[in-house]
């Protein structure tokens, strides 16, 4: 078994991930943290939104890992055959929040901030594929505003792009992803209140291994990573739950 496994490894020595936005301040800690027990592994991480990833890795881009902010898309990896059954790892749920950086504004009025006229435009994910995007129009409809505020939303690429433009005062407010805000980075820039959960449908984040990865140990290792203890407290840290399924 050890001579079958040394080859294996010796091939998998880089691992290309394809990880959700909301992740994108806290990869550095997760991969850090696999690679302190897995030190001769390189990992190449690649963020962006998961709808765009699961159409990408359909069409043969080579990614070995896909951590996805719901359990929607890699599922469909699974059904279609692109991704390995039985690989699906839930890791996380993710939180919306709205953001801004204009302190004239107070978020924590919930969604009909929105509906102020000192609000000329918010920012959200594009629903067609970004979970968080979807879960924010669902947050939206929920608070009869998604028609009526068409006017002020704009729509962005993915869930850290809806952030940049509320960085750079193309949106006055953005509904984002709580990891994204609670980042050091951001620390002392503007202010941000979480939407309840129950605002809209779940952000189950969770991880698959692809049809190109079925042969790859450390790629099954990255996956074991996400339910550990030190992994989860990464996660907690940037403002993520725990999915109660995992150990």
């Amino acid at each position: 078994l050890a001579a079958c496994v040394m080859p294996l490894l010796g091939l998998a020595a880089e691992l290309f991930i394809a990880a959700a936005s909301d992740l994108i301040y806290c990869l550095d800690e997760l991969n850090a943290g696999f690679k302190a027990e897995n030190p001769d592994v390189r990992l190449r991480t690649t963020t962006g939104s998961s709808g765009n990833f699961a159409a990408q890795i359909r069409h043969g881009a080579p990614f070995d890992l896909f951590l996805s902010a719901d359990q929607r898309y890699p599922q469909a990896l699974i059904d279609s055959g692109d991704a390995v059954a039985g690989t699906l790892t839930p890791y996380a749920v993710g939180r919306l929040a709205l953001w801004t950086r204009r302190h004239d504004l107070d978020v924590s009025k919930g969604l009909m901030v929105l509906s102020s006229p000192d609000v000329r435009t918010f920012a959200i994910a594009n629903p067609e594929h970004a979970p968080y995007g979807r879960a924010a129009r669902a947050a939206l409809e929920q608070a009869n505003l998604w028609h009526p505020l068409a006017a002020k939303r704009v729509t962005s690429e993915s869930i850290a792009q809806a952030l940049q433009f509320v960085q750079t005062g193309n949106a006055d407010v953005g509904i984002v992803a709580l990891s994204l805000v609670m980042t050091p980075a951001l620390a002392g820039q503007g202010r941000y209140a979480v939407l309840p959960l129950s605002s809209h449908p779940r952000l189950d984040q969770a991880a698959v291994l692809t049809h190109r990865a079925r042969n790859n140990p450390l790629a099954v290792r990255y996956l074991q990573w996400l339910r550990s203890a030190a992994a989860r407290t990464i996660l907690d840290r940037n403002g993520f739950l725990l999915p109660a399924s995992a150990p």
